[in-house]
C-alpha cells in the first residue's frame, strides 16, 4: 500500500512538474500603442539650455519572454512626421536638408540584435538604429515597468522605459557640433498590448468556420 501511494505521489509530482513547465510563459508579442509611447531626444544648446524634441506616432512590436529574455526582440519605426519640438519653425528646420531630410528619409528604425538580463526588472537591448540610411549600433538600458492584464480592457499589456546615448554626427546630423552638443540623450517610454488568448482562440474558430 505504501509503495502504491508512493507511486501515485511520484506520478502526481511528475504531472505537476510537466504542467508547470508547460505553463511557463511563452514569448508574447506586443503591439506598440502610439498613444502611450514617446521617444524624447535632449541635447545641450551652446551651454545655455537643454531642449527636447519628441518623436510620436511610433509603431512596431516588442516580443518579450520573461523566462528567457534572450528570445525577446524589439522592432520599431519612428515616422519623422511625428517629430515635435513645440516650435513650428524649429520643426521645419529639423526636417529640412540641414538635419533629417524628411522628404528623402521619412522614417527612422530600430531593430534589436540581442536582449540580455541586467538585474531585477532590467534589460540591455542592443540593436541597429537607422537614420538617413545610416545604421549604427545602440544599446538601450531598459526597465520593465509592468507586465499583466490591462485593468480597463483585460488585454495582456507590457510597459517599458529605456534610455540611451548617441552621437548625432554618427547619423549625418552633426551641424553646429560641438557648440550644440554632439551627444544626444534618448528617453523612451512605451506601452504595448497583445492579443488575448481568448481573442486568439475566437479568431482561430472564425477562421475554421470559413473552411
Amino acid at each position: 500500500m505504501i509503495v502504491r501511494h508512493s507511486r501515485i505521489a511520484l506520478a502526481a509530482a511528475i504531472t505537476l512538474g510537466l504542467a508547470a513547465t508547460a505553463a511557463q510563459a511563452e514569448p508574447v508579442t506586443y503591439t506598440i500603442d502610439p498613444t502611450h509611447t514617446d521617444v524624447i531626444a535632449q541635447w545641450n544648446h551652446f551651454g545655455y539650455s537643454n531642449p527636447t524634441a519628441h518623436f510620436g506616432q511610433v509603431h512596431g512590436e516588442i516580443t518579450y519572454d520573461p523566462d528567457n529574455v534572450a528570445d525577446s526582440s524589439v522592432e520599431v519605426v519612428l515616422p519623422l512626421s511625428g517629430m515635435n519640438s513645440y516650435s513650428a519653425d524649429f520643426d521645419a528646420h529639423l526636417r529640412n536638408e540641414d538635419f533629417f531630410e524628411v522628404e528623402t528619409w521619412p522614417e527612422a528604425t530600430f531593430k534589436s540584435t540581442s536582449v540580455a538580463a541586467a538585474g531585477d526588472g532590467k534589460l540591455k537591448v542592443t540593436g541597429d538604429l537607422t537614420i538617413k540610411d545610416i545604421t549604427r549600433e545602440v544599446v538601450l538600458d531598459v526597465t520593465v515597468n509592468k507586465i499583466g492584464p490591462h485593468p480597463m480592457s483585460g488585454q495582456p499589456t507590457a510597459g517599458f522605459d529605456a534610455s540611451a546615448q548617441i552621437k548625432r554626427s554618427d547619423f549625418g546630423l552633426g551641424l553646429f557640433a560641438p557648440h550644440v552638443s554632439d551627444e544626444v540623450s534618448l528617453r523612451i517610454t512605451t506601452e504595448a498590448g497583445a492579443k488575448s488568448v481568448e481573442a486568439g482562440d475566437a479568431d482561430d474558430a472564425d477562421a475554421g468556420s470559413d473552411d
